[in-house]
C-alpha cells in the first residue's frame, strides 16, 4: 500500500527584533498565529538568538497566497513598534515560491495592473 499526500508550499520565515526581549517575541507570535485567532495560515513562536542577543519571531506560512510574507512582516512590525522595538532583519529559510516574492514586490511599489510574465 502507498500513501501520497500533498500540501501547499510552506514558507519558513523569521523576523529578528532589534531587542533581546523574548517576552515581546512570544507575545507577537501568540497574537499573529492562526491558532490564537491571528493571521490565517500562520504558525509562529518566539525564540531567542543567543549569539546575536536578539529575539526572533519564527514562522511557518502554510498558505502564502492567503497570508503572504509582506503581510506578516507588517503585522509583526506594528506589534513590535507598539512595544518600542524595531525590526532588525528578516530571513527566508529554504526555498520560496516566485509568486510570494512577486506579491511583495507589487505591494511594496504599488504598481497598477502588475502581473508576472511567467
Amino acid at each position: 500500500a502507498s500513501v501520497v499526500g500533498a500540501r501547499k508550499f510552506l514558507v519558513a520565515y523569521n523576523i529578528n527584533l532589534a531587542s533581546p526581549r523574548l517576552d515581546v517575541a512570544k507575545a507577537i507570535a501568540r497574537k499573529i498565529r492562526a491558532s490564537s485567532g491571528g493571521l490565517p495560515n500562520v504558525k509562529a513562536m518566539g525564540m531567542m538568538l543567543h549569539s546575536r542577543r536578539q529575539a526572533q519571531v519564527s514562522m511557518n506560512l502554510t498558505d502564502f497566497e492567503v497570508t503572504p510574507p509582506h503581510v506578516v512582516y507588517a503585522a509583526v512590525e506594528a506589534e513590535a513598534r507598539a512595544d518600542g522595538i524595531e525590526i532588525a532583519s528578516s530571513e527566508l529559510i529554504g526555498f520560496v515560491p516566485r509568486r510570494a516574492v512577486e506579491m511583495a514586490f507589487a505591494e511594496l511599489l504599488r504598481f497598477e495592473n502588475f502581473r508576472s510574465l511567467s
